[in-house]
């Protein structure tokens, strides 16, 4: 026969949700509104049934979004959005706006009117 230790049933964390959520960057706290618990729950839960703090399996799960989001800009840059190219050639590529000219002199001109008086 178990022997019933007392307390509040510990609650179940969906690691498939908390997973998604980690991919869409939503935070400890914010998964924990969603779920329905404190943050520190989540947190000992993780620890317990992942061997690593919610911070650890966080860093982890959220690569997957980062990966993603990569993904989408390069297709869409590839695609033809010029924003986009622009953007992964500074970003990934260390290209810049700067003219390769340098500085240029401009001659002055000055211009005397003949039919002043």
């Amino acid at each position: 026969m178990s022997e019933d230790k007392g307390g509040r049933p510990k609650k179940y964390v969906d690691w498939d949700q908390v997973d998604k959520l980690c991919a869409l960057h939503c935070t400890g706290v914010e998964q924990a509104g969603i779920l329905d618990m404190h943050y520190d729950t989540i947190d000992a839960r993780c620890r317990e049934e992942k061997g690593m703090s919610f911070s650890e399996y966080f860093k982890q799960k959220s690569a997957s979004g980062k990966m993603s989001l990569r993904r989408r800009q390069f297709t869409s840059a590839m695609d033809g959005n010029t924003t986009m190219l622009v953007w992964l050639g500074k970003n990934w590529l260390g290209q810049s706006d700067s003219s390769d000219e340098g500085d240029v002199e401009l001659e002055s001109y000055y211009v005397e009117r003949t039919d002043a008086p």
